[in-house]
């Protein structure tokens, strides 16, 4: 698989590049594709299958996408375009409008969340280090911790907020997770746990290990 370069939103939801019964059936076929990976991996999703259980042309799939690597960085794209979208314009507490620690929270809840459907997607997006923590989108993810951090006073505590945000991103790596929970039996819920536990700990509050 080609590395992708996960893409930065820079318009607000309700200005699609596609319009009508094209956009609605692309995101069909994405939302399917995703199911299809989320069930079986990335070596479940074949053109095919795909065509099959969305009820449509090979044919078809392959103008819109051109290739099944194609549909792979559209569909990584198109998530991580849309997690954005949740952390900059939804609604709270993932979105503006909640306290700086319930959103802390909640961007770790969602990420962890994402590893089931995108993890094996995003890992092979970032098989080196620089396009695990150097593309503009990872970078996006380290800043809005950053403000995050800053807002909710971890810097009156002394830390050093750039190294601190690259060290939570760390803790939270899709290659990470999913290791955790293949190799050590590590569910996402007890990896929820942790991370509120960093978050809070951090933020010098009283925090607990279940």
């Amino acid at each position: 698989m080609s590395k992708f370069l996960l893409p930065v939103i820079s318009n607000p939801p309700g200005d699609p590049a596609e319009r009508g019964d094209a956009a609605r059936n692309r995101q069909k076929l994405l939302e399917i594709a995703a199911q299809i990976i989320a069930e079986g991996g990335v070596e479940a999703l074949t053109m095919d299958r795909l065509a099959e259980q969305a009820g449509t042309g090979k044919g078809t799939i392959f103008r819109r996408f051109g290739s099944r690597s194609g549909l792979l960085e559209t569909l990584l794209n198109h998530t991580e375009k849309a997690f954005q979208r949740e952390w900059m314009f939804g609604p709270p507490p993932l979105g503006p409008g909640a306290e700086p620690r319930e959103r802390l929270l909640a961007y770790g809840r969602a990420v962890i969340d994402r590893v089931a459907i995108t993890g094996e997607l995003q890992e092979a997006a970032r098989e080196d280090a620089e396009h695990r923590f150097g593309v503009p989108a990872v970078q996006l993810h380290r800043m809005h911790l950053a403000m995050l951090l800053r807002a909710a006073g971890a810097e009156s505590t002394g830390v050093d907020i750039q190294l601190l945000c690259y060290a939570l991103l760390a803790s939270l790596e899709p290659g990470l997770l999913r290791f955790q929970r293949r190799n050590n039996g590590i569910d996402a819920e007890r990896q929820y746990e942790f991370w509120q536990y960093l978050v809070d700990r951090i933020l010098n509050r009283e925090a607990e290990l279940s």
